[in-house]
Formats: structure tokens, sequence, C-alpha cells
């Protein structure tokens, strides 16, 4: 209990650093905004009316005319130098088309459909990360220590490709045909879901983890993937908008001015510690800087964190050398990955909800302390807050007040975090800005791009989500260890992810670690196999578990044995 007060008490302390910003008086964002038709910017040959003409008579967007005669156009400077010229449908606000003009009138790109509705389709990708020596060693050695040539057939096998199975999805994006890259995201989401249900509910050991390499080959990788991950996150320049308004928000802190303003955009659509994560950055290293240092020192230090995390966890699930084993195959799996490399070099922050949730897995026996983690990452993206059930239920320590005393800390910490940030607008104003927003918005990189507007196979596939996640929840049955937690609050991450409308690679850093650490839970040496559960993380179960061992342990042994055989 000492530890869970001495972090409640760090968390309070984190938050309250900026709470005068909360009383600060209202700003407007510094996001452009549509103009005026007579609009002639400084240095521009024509004006917003002009370039619009121009814009409608690219054959692309005739097409579109033609279609829907009745949409909205607007017109947005973009970057002092050039028009962009915005079609939308009136009746669902989705983008139909978008033109680039430039300031002498020239028409340069037009896009339609999906790369119209997302932008993320056009320049989501780094460009480094494109290049096949990027992303094909990656991909690579992500499988490489789990390959058991004696056993092809594996389901290990199958889960690590599912897991690489996101890269038919990226190749088609990045050639241009957003339509075949949405279609090809949902197979891979679907069979991670499946499977982290199957791990969550009944688990299995499944033989060795890592059969040919050796435990110092393991954590020289690991030391390596991390290096060369530092290294093209340096190499990249590439800092997406959400890591542009994580800067952005952690200079307003520091400069005590409102986290919340309304206003077009919404750079601040994220929770409050999502900015106070990057102040120690900003406060080091300044907002201002071309390259945005700070976005890249916060993306690096949040992926050491999950890393770090995961070689402790690998520790907590198994004692002595197969804990360690675990834990190095954890953290070269999640740093070999080429998706979380991807949130790296793009510099999302992303990161910080792996890192805060792989954290709460190794707090797990805590029950202030996991719900606390919890809290801040739900305080950072809001998503997290779903997992709470499933955390809270999961009996790994702390008896029968677990529960409540994880949903109590959970539940604080938010309250806390939003209580010292609200906006002067009140609850309404953080509302509108946060999520409000993002439910708000129409669908632009989803199914629900590609299919008509009001179908109500949406609806159907929330109420589908809205279901899983409260049987997932509520389950009753025997106690749930670490790895089983961890495969049921990944199902109910990726589940969250069926009905939204907006997805992208990036989201993969949120369920990844999950998913892995339920998956590779499973495996290990011949030792961790026969004992098919892990350590206990309670005083009170350990004892339990040495009373069993003098009358049916025996037994129960010998059955995990010959189940280790038979899987092995």
């Amino acid at each position: 209990m000492r530890g869970a007060r001495v972090l409640l008490a760090l968390v309070a302390a984190l938050l309250l650093c900026g709470a005068a910003a909360s009383g600060a008086p209202a700003a407007t964002a510094d996001i452009p905004d549509a103009v005026a038709p007579a609009t002639r910017p400084p240095g521009f040959r024509t004006d917003a009316a002009q370039a619009t003409a121009i814009a409608r008579r690219a054959p692309a967007v005739a097409d579109v005319l033609r279609a829907r005669p009745d949409v909205d156009v607007f017109a947005v400077v973009v970057d002092q130098h050039a028009w962009s010229i915005v079609f939308t449908d009136p009746v669902d606000g989705r983008t139909r088309a978008e033109v680039a003009v430039s300031a002498r009138g020239a028409v340069g790109q037009a896009w339609t459909g999906v790369q119209a509705s997302s932008p993320l389709t056009r320049d989501g990708l780094d460009p480094t990360f494109r290049k096949p020596w990027v992303w094909l060693p990656f991909a690579l050695l992500f499988v490489a220590p789990f390959v058991d040539p004696r056993r092809p057939r594996r389901l290990l096998h199958l889960d690590l490709a599912a897991l690489l199975g996101f890269g038919a999805s990226c190749v088609a994006l990045d050639r241009g045909h957003g339509a075949a890259a949405i279609l090809l995201f949902y197979p891979p989401l679907l069979y991670l879901l499946g499977r982290c249900v199957v791990a969550g509910l009944r688990p299995r050991p499944r033989g060795r983890l890592v059969p040919l390499l050796p435990t110092a080959v393991l954590a020289v990788g690991v030391l390596g993937l991390f290096g060369a991950r530092v290294a093209l996150n340096v190499h990249s320049p590439q800092v997406m908008d959400i890591g542009v308004a994580s800067v952005e928000g952690a200079d307003r802190i520091l400069h005590r001015e409102p986290l919340y303003v309304p206003g077009p955009g919404h750079g601040d659509t994220y929770g409050p510690l999502n900015y106070v994560a990057y102040t120690p950055f900003v406060a080091a290293l300044g907002a201002g800087d071309p390259g945005l240092r700070a976005a890249h020192a916060a993306t690096l230090a949040f992926d050491l964190l999950t890393l770090v995390g995961l070689l402790v966890l690998g520790l907590r699930l198994r004692a002595g050398p197969e804990g360690r084993r675990l834990g190095l195959a954890l953290a070269w799996a999640c740093a070999a990955c080429p998706f979380t490399l991807l949130g790296v070099m793009d510099n999302t922050n992303d990161g910080l909800v792996a890192a805060l949730l792989v954290w709460m897995l190794v707090a797990l026996a805590a029950p202030v302390a996991r719900g606390a983690l919890l809290g801040l990452a739900t305080a950072a993206k809001f998503f997290p807050g779903a997992l709470l059930l499933v955390v809270a239920r999961g009996r790994v320590g702390g008896g029968r007040r677990a529960g409540p005393a994880t949903a109590g800390a959970c539940l604080g910490v938010v309250a806390f975090a939003i209580a010292v940030y609200l906006p002067a607008g009140g609850q309404r104003t953080f509302g509108d800005c946060t999520l409000g927003y993002q439910l708000s918005r129409p669908p632009d990189l989803s199914a629900w791009t590609l299919l008509p507007p009001g179908t109500w196979l949406r609806p159907a596939t929330e109420l589908g989500v809205v279901a899983l996640v409260a049987a997932l929840s509520l389950w009753r049955g025997a106690p749930r260890t670490p790895g089983q937690v961890a495969g049921l609050a990944g199902a109910v991450a990726i589940a969250l992810q069926l009905p939204a409308g907006h997805w992208f690679y990036f989201y993969i850093m949120w369920f990844a670690p999950l998913v892995l650490v339920a998956v590779l839970a499973e495996h290990g040496g011949e030792r961790a196999a026969a004992a098919a559960v892990p350590q206990s993380w309670s005083a009170d179960s350990a004892a339990g578990a040495g009373a069993g061992s003098g009358s049916g342990g025996g037994a129960d042994a010998a059955a995990s044995s010959r189940s280790a055989r038979l899987a092995a």
C-alpha cells in the first residue's frame, strides 16, 4: 500500500503542475480556417473564389460534381503559399474531393474518395518506412526467434503472421488503393480479436517460446533493435499532427494558458495527461524548433518505457532464467514489430498509452497502483477506460476488495486530471473539444467510409462490441493470470476499433503489447510449460498454492507435465 500511496502522490503532483491554467482566460486556436471568397493572401495571384473555380474544372472534381452538385466548397490557405479547395457532402459531412491550387492558380494534385476524406492515405506512412530495407528486416526479425522448424504448424506462427498481416494493407495504401487498404486491415483485426478472447478465457501451455536462440542473443538483439529504432527516429523528419498537437498542448501548460479552447481543428482533443506527459520534453527542448525535438524525445522515452516494462513483466510472470527469456522475448517482439516502429518514426503520441498499459500489467498485483496507471492511460486517450472492468476483475491479488480499489483509483485519477485542467467553459467545453469532437467526426478511413451513410451495419457492430465488452468484463471463472488479463484487455482494445470511423496503423501500438503478452505467455521452456500457471502474485494465493501442493498438487503437476509434453 505504501507504494500505491507514493504513486498516487506522484500522479497528483504531475497533474497539479499546470493547475493555474484552468483559470486563465480563453484564447483562440491557431488553426487555419476557411476564408471568404474575395480573400487574396499576400503574394497570391488568385483569390479564394478564383481558386475554387479553377478547382471545379479539374477532371476528378467534375465527376464528383456530376454525382453531387450540391456539395459545400471551402477554400483554405495552406502554409501561406497554396490553396486547398475542399468539397464536402452537406448531408453527412464527408469530404468528397480536395484539390491543391498554387498561389499562381495552377492545379496541383486532386484527391477523391478515401484519399480525399483522409489525408493520412497520402502521407501517413513515413517515407523512410516505405523503403524495403527498413520494414523487411524488422518483419523478418519479428518472427525469427519464434520460428520452430520442427513444428511449422504451431499456433504462434499464425499469431505473428496475423500481426504482420497489416502489411498487405500498407502496401495497398502506399500504391494509392485506399479502398483495398481499408478492406485489408479488418481480417488481421478480427483474427487477433478472436485470438485474444481465447488466450483470455482458455489459455493453454504451448511448449517452448524461443526454440533456437540463446538468452544472450536475445539480450543483444533487444539492445540492437532499440538502437535501430532510435536511429530511424532521429533520421525521420516527420512529426504527425498528433505529435505536434501534444507538443503545443504541453507548451500551453508551461505558459499557463488554457489547454482546451473552442475552435476548429481540435488539437486539444486528447486527455490532459497526454499533454502533461510532454511537458518535461518541451521544457528541456522547446516547442518551436523546426525538427520538434521535444516530440522525438518524448516518443523515444515512451518507447523505452514500454520495452523496459515488458522486460520487468517477463520477470513477474516467471521466476529465474525463464522469466528473463520471456521478458527479452516480449521486448524483442515489440521492438521488432514494424507497426510499432511506424509510430516511433512518425512521432505519434500512441506510445504513451502502450507504456502505461504495459506498466499497468506490471503493477497488476497491487490494486490501487494498477488502477492509477489505467487511470493515467484513460486521462491520456480515454479509450483505456473501457478496460476497467477487465482489469479490476483480474483477481490476481488483493482479495475481494481488489476490484473496488482498482476502480476507485482509476476513476479518481481521471476525475482529478479533468478537474485540474477543466476549461473556463466547464465540462461542456471540455466534452465538446474531446470526446464530443471525436464521436461527431464523419468517417474518413474505415469501412464506414465505403458504405452509404446511415447503414444499419454500423449500429449493429456497435451493439455487438458493447455486448462483447460486457461479456468479457463480467465473465466469471477461475482467477485470471496476468496473461489472461492482457488477452481480455487486448480483445476489448481491438473490439473498440471495429465500429470506429477512423483507423490507422498507429492504433496497433495500443493493443500490440497486450496481444504479445497474451500469446507469448502461453509459451515457455519445458519447466514453465510443466507449471502451466505462472507464479502467484499475492501472498494469499501463494499460501494457498503451498497448502495444495501437499495433497493434490502432485497430481496437478503431473497432469500439467503431460500436457506440456503433448504441446511440445
